[in-house]
């Protein structure tokens, strides 16, 4: 596969490789993303890991160029793991490898200072020219999650115009509250979810105040009849 000149640093000693660390909790993947590097001439692989604790451990020894992390691992969040990356190496640019294609990882992902999102089945050649862009300073998406945020967003924009209001709950949010209905607490569901129980608070912050509802058994009343919760009850 070619690549521009840009896209490496001539120096005395040959190139300099766009350095990489591969974090993803399955050995397999990891290990396939790895050979489709090292397949490149101009990046390396200089280590791995399974996990968000192990990933910033990583980035400290190795300080790499990009840092290609999946979504949903053991341990701390992927995205706090990011936001302590960006503190402790801000040149180490982050992005997220992973097969979720929900807004809120998008959203979040970006919050945390990603400069990419990217899904696992982007064709190699794409892929490997999006990091090359990563590298070079810029951001991108993954073409089918960029086109669903741009849908949703006009999609909100023409519900807002067409019904000042009227309640619009995204698909999270009726998740989170028919699991809030149930009688999971903040903590459960970021952990059934696999996100920081700060991102579960904002959900329950924007349903809470969409519906204007303001204790637990008004939310309960409001997912019935919303059919969001399901009768009977349990007891």
């Amino acid at each position: 596969m070619s690549f521009n000149p840009g896209d490496v640093v001539k120096t005395g000693l040959g190139s300099t490789r766009i350095r990489c660390v591969v974090v993803d909790d399955h050995a397999l993947l990891r290990q396939g993303v790895r050979r489709l590097l090292q397949d490149e001439a101009d990046f390396e692989v200089v280590d791995e890991a399974g996990n968000g604790t192990d990933a910033l451990k990583m980035v400290l020894q190795h300080r790499p160029d990009l840092i290609l992390m999946d979504i949903g691992m053991p341990g701390p969040s992927s995205f706090e793991t990011a936001r302590h990356i960006q503190k402790a190496c801000p040149d180490t640019k982050v992005v997220f490898l992973t097969m979720h294609e929900d807004e809120e990882y998008v959203v979040e992902a970006l919050q945390a200072g990603a400069a990419g999102y990217l899904l696992k089945d982007t064709p190699a050649p794409k892929l490997m020219s999006l990091l090359r862009e990563v590298y070079r300073g810029g951001k991108c998406v993954s073409p089918e999650v960029l086109g669903r945020l741009v849908d949703d967003f006009r999609a909100q924009r023409r519900n807002n115009r067409l019904g000042a209001g009227k309640s619009n709950l995204t698909p999270r949010e009726r998740e989170v509250m028919k699991l809030l209905a149930e009688g999971n607490t903040v903590r459960g569901i970021a952990e059934m979810l696999r996100v920081s129980m700060k991102t579960i608070e904002a959900h329950k912050f924007n349903l809470m105040r969409k519906l204007d509802i303001h204790n637990k058994a008004q939310l309960v009343t409001t997912a019935i009849k919303k059919k969001i919760l399901k009768l009977p009850l349990p007891i």
